[in-house]
């Protein structure tokens, strides 16, 4: 147990980033809303360095929001229906990136073909 599988911790990351993201949508104290900055924040971090160097468009989506929900220097928009649709949007990138097959690295094995010849498969 000495590694962890990269693809379930951020699966299962994502999924709970997801699912607070959409209750977030409900009027809640605002200690939740800092808690789920503070969440959102770390999880976009690990999204970020778990995508593989080629996912370039990916990796711009969540460093927007890892800036959006950054808790130390905040962005406040102060009215909740702005914030709705960047709740709403954000929880399903998560959800896209748990569920969305990521492309693997194709491993080429050089194996020499030898063709063996015998005596009997001559023709004199």
């Amino acid at each position: 147990m000495r590694t962890l599988n990269k693809k379930y911790s951020i699966k299962s990351v994502s999924i709970l980033c997801a699912s607070l993201l959409f209750i977030a949508v409900f009027y809640w104290p605002i200690s939740y809303y800092t808690l789920l900055r503070v969440i959102v924040f770390i999880s976009t971090l690990l999204v970020i360095i778990s995508l593989r160097q080629k996912q370039y468009l990916w990796i711009i989506i969540f460093v927007f929001i890892a800036i959006l929900f950054n808790p130390i220097i905040p962005i406040h928009l102060y009215v909740k229906a702005y914030w709705i649709p960047i709740d709403i949007i954000s929880g399903i990138l998560f959800l896209l990136v748990a569920f969305l097959k990521q492309p693997e690295k194709k491993i080429k094995n050089k194996v020499k073909k030898t063709t063996k010849t015998y005596s009997r498969d001559k023709i004199y």
